[in-house]
């Protein structure tokens, strides 16, 4: 992972959603840590270096460094409640995370080669992307900071799916897990309407004829 994130959290004693409110006015951020056979630890963070942090793709599924006091654990995002209107973030979960312990986490695809993607280059499609992210389980260390989903193959009617997605090693998807009925589409070249070039072309060969 090329971006390292570290938290700065102090303890909290009050809680209740009006010692919530309070911190927030003050420009504080309740959250809660978990996990890792560890009891429930109450801190605040600070809401606007948290808010800076939310603005890279990463931080959802980057191993976090939380610090607390001077102690130092790892963390990732696990739930974060945001205001409906404001740009505010009102609460965080956070969970611990051992080395020997297998993680669930949702990674983002990135998908790549669309630009030369054969049904849309030749075949006048369009590409469709069904999902943007993939709820993967890794150890720690396994853990990718985005998966690449390759399209330059893929022609006008085709699909790729969950489990055509190629991951890095140490790394499954918890939807097949399920069985072959949640082995969904990720992306798809659709027919655009009018159809290809090349199909337009046979017709007013055929025409002509």
């Amino acid at each position: 992972m090329s971006v390292n994130f570290e938290l700065q959290g102090e303890l909290r004693a009050d809680q209740g959603k009006g010692a919530s409110r309070r911190l927030r006015r003050a420009g504080k951020l309740p959250a809660i840590v978990y996990g890792a056979g560890k009891d429930p630890m109450a801190i605040t963070l600070d809401h606007n270096a948290v808010w800076l942090s939310l603005a890279h793709e990463a931080f959802y599924s980057h191993i976090l460094t939380l610090k607390v006091n001077g102690h130092s654990e790892r963390v990732i995002l696990r739930d974060l409640q945001r205001h409906p209107v404001k740009q505010m973030v009102l609460h965080m979960d956070l969970q611990r995370v051992t080395d020997d312990q297998a993680i669930k986490v949702h990674v983002p695809l990135h998908f790549i080669n669309e630009e030369v993607c054969v049904g849309v280059k030749t075949g006048g499609g369009m590409i469709s992307h069904q999902a943007v992210e993939v709820e993967v389980e890794c150890l720690p260390k396994n853990l990718p900071e985005f998966i690449e989903v390759d399209v330059a193959a893929l022609n006008v009617g085709e699909s790729l799916h969950l489990s055509q997605i190629q991951l890095p090693e140490g790394v499954t998807v918890v939807a097949l897990a399920q069985g072959a009925d949640h082995d969904l589409p990720v992306v798809s070249v659709l027919k655009t309407r009018g159809g290809s070039s090349t199909e337009e072309s046979e017709a007013e060969g055929e025409g002509e004829a």
